[in-house]
């Protein structure tokens, strides 16, 4: 399993919010590009970027920021937020960017994924946000009427590769991944699903691999020291 630090940007800043509720964000660093070095030299295979401003505007506001991190660090890093055209998606790649992850496009717009799945094999990520098991779009502020596992089968047939599930209830509260709802996202696809939200400990991660989940995303409990990065990667490991 795979263990990848998170860095969401908001305001060029590197932050985190409260159950994905704008209002209640929590700033670790004013420089993105300096946190990123530190998770490569305590060992990451990967970082996970999100563009916040860029998911509530539905386009990149930080590409910017987001190409000093790529450019900054030698390990791969994938990245979402306000992604919703081809031309963006061509522009991170060329950028460096290894993974594009789009989210509100596979709700409106699944044309647009099947065609850069089909243009960029193995380069797309769907996110799949979910509250009360419910697809969330536009930055977590609405909610979609599909069930997220049936949106993670029927996406799979236009060829998403790989998935990322975020149960938004439980995303910055450090209260543990909805286990259950993991395991019926994974049960519903046979690709790889990425676990997000809630992990706070390393028994979390433990049952993570029980899931038979590729990878999981830290991001609060990294940057409140509820367990270390090398701790996790040695969990990930020994599973």
């Amino acid at each position: 399993m795979e263990i990848i630090p998170a860095i969401d940007i908001l305001g060029g800043r590197c932050v985190r919010l409260y159950q994905g509720d704008y209002a209640r964000e929590t700033v670790f660093s004013e420089d993105p590009v300096a946190m990123a070095r530190r998770w490569e030299e305590e060992g990451a295979p990967r970082l996970h970027l999100i563009d916040l401003d860029g998911a509530r505007a539905g386009e990149p506001v930080n590409a910017e920021v987001i190409e000093r991190v790529v450019c900054g660090v030698n390990i791969p890093c994938q990245v979402g937020g306000g992604i919703r055209s081809l031309d963006t998606v061509r522009r991170y790649l060329e950028m460096g960017v290894q993974r594009i992850i789009l989210g509100t496009a596979a709700v409106r717009a699944q044309t647009l994924v099947a065609e850069a799945c089909y243009r960029y094999p193995g380069s797309i990520i769907v996110g799949v946000d979910a509250r009360g098991g419910q697809a969330a779009i536009s930055g977590w502020l609405e909610r979609s009427e599909e069930k997220a596992e049936a949106l993670m089968a029927r996406l799979v047939e236009l060829g998403v590769p790989r998935f990322i599930y975020t149960d938004i209830a439980r995303d910055g509260t450090l209260k543990g991944p909805n286990f259950a709802a993991l395991d019926r996202a994974v049960q519903a696809v046979r690709v790889p699903v990425i676990a997000s939200g809630g992990i706070a400990t390393l028994d979390h991660l433990r049952r993570l691999t029980r899931t038979k989940v590729e990878g999981a995303i830290l991001g609060v409990a990294l940057y409140h020291g509820a367990l270390t990065l090398s701790e996790a990667l040695q969990v990930a490991v020994a599973a």
